[in-house]
């Protein structure tokens, strides 16, 4: 069987799944694609969420030579002789990017000069967000639009393409398993899907099984379930129950839920329920996930074990998280206080330089006075409330 990713890739708009945001017929993205006033674009979002396959509708409709390079290995000399190729040529190619993150700035320099001289049309894509990783130049001449992963009913929407061109019979059990162990990827699916039926036209949930053994536990599938697992592991953390929150933490990981998921929420519960009660708990947290991402399972479940225990462990406090709270809602509530003028840029000479002055200096910072942060005196935040009073002395 050829590549059924490829088979199924969408030819045009009116079969691409996903995307609503930026394809709905009220959506500016869409109506630029159909005036064919497309931008220099980078995509940025999961993989198998069709970002390459936007690119290559794009240059269809565009009827532009598409040419897809990988920024881990793109060599400067591939893009000037594709350039060259057509300076004097009616056609326009599509110069499509991979990884473009990865960039270097010696690249980026020859890509802006494309850009600047409207020799092709950039576009390029990312699983990680490009912005910070792309030179002031290249961002103020492109847009960046987000990827977000596919629902669950879209996913369905491209098996049952799926089914209506090659005939297989699947079943419920392995459709939703399919569907779910797939983690939104429409390409890890389709790549599933095929191994499969390389081995029998009559798929069942032991066959998945035995290609990608994540064990799903039965009754445990379901959306609700889902939710309620990362709920019950959460608030057991935030409970300071080690088992418990290792318990659930089994459950997430035997029902193949991405590690990076799992530690993107820890990452918050540091944040939201730790705080400065322990400070070092968002460092745990933020290199667990990013441990997780380059590791995967099955050692990935040790890390987040690692983490829960310690976030466990930790003292509890939500003072940062009330805090800006009750900031953010005093702005939308229309506090919107004007700027002291010391306090502008750039610096008046009216502003008081705390090194100046040992460390700290009495002044005005807010023209109104303002209360949103109140310390529960939990962990280290003894210690920074004992800071703050000698800075102020």
């Amino acid at each position: 069987m050829n590549n059924l990713a490829n088979i199924l890739r969408p030819k045009r708009l009116e079969d691409f799944v996903g995307q609503k945001h930026l394809l709905s017929k009220n959506a500016p993205f869409y109506k630029l694609i159909l005036s064919k006033n497309i931008p220099h674009s980078f995509f940025w979002g999961p993989p198998g969420t069709g970002k390459t396959s936007l690119a290559k509708i794009i240059s269809n409709l565009l009827d532009s030579p598409f040419y897809s390079l990988d920024a881990t290995n793109l060599k400067i000399e591939e893009i000037r002789k594709i350039v060259l190729r057509y300076r004097n040529s009616l056609f326009k190619p599509l110069i499509f990017i991979d990884e473009v993150h990865r960039l270097s700035k010696t690249q980026q320099e020859v890509l802006l000069s494309v850009m600047e001289n409207n020799e092709a049309l950039v576009m390029g894509a990312s699983t990680e967000n490009p912005y910070f990783a792309l030179t002031n130049a290249i961002r103020s001449r492109s847009f960046v639009f987000e990827f977000m992963p596919l629902t669950k009913k879209e996913m369905e929407m491209i098996l049952k393409k799926a089914e209506q061109e090659i005939e297989f019979h699947i079943s419920d059990d392995a459709k939703e398993y399919l569907i779910r162990s797939s983690v939104n990827d429409a390409r890890s699916m389709l790549n599933l899907l095929e191994t499969a039926l390389n081995i029998t036209q009559d798929i069942d949930l032991d066959t998945l099984k035995s290609l990608r053994p994540v064990s799903a536990i039965k009754g445990t599938s379901s959306k609700e379930e889902h939710y309620s697992l990362i709920s019950a592991l959460i608030k057991s953390v935030r409970g300071s129950d080690i088992d418990a929150a290792i318990y659930y933490l089994a459950r997430l990981v035997s029902e193949g839920e991405p590690p990076e998921f799992i530690a993107r929420r820890l990452v918050i519960l540091a944040s939201e329920d730790i705080g400065n009660a322990n400070p070092n708990a968002l460092t745990i947290a933020v290199s667990t996930l990013t441990a997780v991402r380059n590791i995967g399972y099955p050692e990935a479940k040790i890390i987040l074990s690692q983490c829960i225990i310690y976030l466990a462990s930790s003292p509890k406090s939500n003072a940062a998280y009330e805090a800006i709270k009750k900031a953010t809602k005093a702005v939308a509530n229309g506090e919107i206080l004007e700027i002291p003028s010391h306090l502008k840029s750039p610096s008046p000479k009216s502003y008081l330089y705390p090194h100046d002055f040992g460390g700290y200096v009495k002044q005005i910072y807010l023209t109104k006075p303002l209360k949103f942060y109140k310390s529960n005196g939990i962990g280290f935040e003894k210690t920074l409330n004992e800071w703050i009073k000698k800075i102020k002395k």
